[in-house]
């Protein structure tokens, strides 16, 4: 069976093992060989990973054309109004792409939410918001232009859950093994 592995990545980690620049690698939080990250996440987002030993199934996890369903928790600069939020769901369209309908609900600031290091932008004059996105695509930065095309910048972007495994608890840079394959990444009812 698969190893998979999910691993809670901080603010300022590429989703590589290597160091690249300013941004350091997950060598420094998982001393666990022989896997690979299963999707990405910018240097700049934080939250669940998903790594295993399997390459079909790191391309199943990854592959858009699976649908298998990532949840974000975003904080935005603003109140967006429930046209902008009917305008994410439908869809955004851009030069080079349209984004799939996803899911997007308003929620209230996450319990038990880490403190992030360093620290949001903070404008005394201009409320934040937290929106749960759903998404069965990932393209670069996706969340990050399709608020910021709505007139709600995003100033922090969390992914809590990859199908059915979700960060349950894990602080920033701990790790545990999912126990289970694809099926049960799959399996929403889990």
């Amino acid at each position: 069976m698969a190893r998979i592995v999910l691993l809670n990545k901080p603010y300022g980690y590429l989703s590589q093992f290597t160091p690249e620049g300013r941004w350091r690698g997950l060598k420094d939080l998982l001393p666990v060989p022989g896997v690979y990250v299963a999707g990405r996440l910018d240097a700049d987002s934080e939250g669940l990973l998903v790594l295993t030993d399997d390459g079909a199934l790191q391309a199943r996890i990854a592959e858009p054309k699976h649908k298998l369903p990532k949840t974000y928790w975003v904080q935005v600069e603003g109140e967006p109004s429930e046209e902008a939020l009917a305008q994410l769901r439908r869809g955004v369209r851009y030069a080079d792409f349209t984004t799939r309908p996803c899911g997007v609900r308003r929620i209230a600031p996450p319990e038990g939410l880490w403190e992030r290091d360093p620290p949001i932008r903070f404008r005394q004059s201009i409320p934040t918001s937290w929106l749960e996105v759903v998404l069965s695509e990932g393209k670069n930065r996706q969340i990050r232009r399709m608020t910021a095309h709505v007139g709600f910048p995003t100033l922090r972007l969390i992914r809590y859950a990859v199908g059915a495994a979700s960060l349950g608890g894990l602080a920033p840079g701990d790790w545990r093994e999912f126990i289970g394959g694809y099926a049960d990444l799959a399996d929403r009812r889990a």
